[in-house]
């Protein structure tokens, strides 16, 4: 049962808790956020038994919602990588789940790692259903700014299957916003596709001239010769 999963992921990283490494990074994030001192290798390391579940859509999200309630970051972490090993049970029925559990103390570490979950859901949706990434057109105009750069770097690994009007038109449709995270992830989403399609990342770009802030523009282009 969820609770009981969300309990024994409690219970075990408990037990790894390192006060004195949470110290710098509770600092990193900017004293944001409360963690027990886990490092990435080490606590998914300790909860790989853990995650070997056979849970359901409903009961995935259940679990990682409990794993939210709880107050130091590594249970974010901890319900993020339930959600990332299972993703192929989750459906666009999930999108608004995911899209809820990014506005709970966003920043940037919990809100990548759901965008990821989210673009993997609507890659698998859309071979049934064209139309699957209608539901990042609504992100892209959220009033929340981290459900905003969910949508622009929804598509990150997508290569070749990248839907290129969403991308150079997310890119433009948020380009006068001065926010820093949405200036990088507009830059980090064309610099992705960039791999594969340097042409149409540069033409971009250069027809968006100053339109697109010296961030953007220097990132989406770092890896082009």
């Amino acid at each position: 049962m969820p609770e009981q999963l969300a309990a024994q992921i409690q219970h075990t990283l408990a037990t790894l808790a390192d006060p004195a490494r949470a110290v710098p990074m509770r600092a990193y994030m900017r004293d944001r956020f409360p963690f027990l001192g886990i490092q990435t290798p080490i606590r998914r390391a300790a909860l790989r038994p853990l995650l070997k579940v056979n849970f359901d859509q409903k009961r995935l999200l259940t679990a990682a919602g409990l794993l939210y309630d709880l107050p130091e970051r590594e249970y974010r972490y901890a319900a993020i990588d339930l959600l990332a090993r299972h993703v192929r049970r989750l459906d666009m029925s999930a999108v608004a789940p995911l899209l809820a559990l990014a506005q709970r103390d966003s920043w940037w570490d919990t809100v990548d790692g759901l965008a990821g979950i989210v673009g993997d859901v609507l890659r698998a949706a859309r071979h049934n259903d064209p139309g699957a990434q209608g539901a990042m057109d609504t992100a892209l105009r959220h009033d929340c700014l981290w459900v905003r750069r969910i949508a622009m770097i929804h598509q990150l690994g997508w290569r070749l299957e990248t839907d290129t009007p969403r991308l150079f038109g997310y890119a433009e449709t948020l380009a006068p916003e001065s926010d820093f995270f949405i200036r990088k992830a507009i830059g980090w989403a064309l610099r992705d596709y960039a791999r594969w399609n340097p042409q149409a990342v540069r033409d971009f770009v250069t027809v968006m001239g100053g339109r697109l802030s010296p961030l953007s523009a220097r990132e989406a282009t770092r890896w082009i010769p």
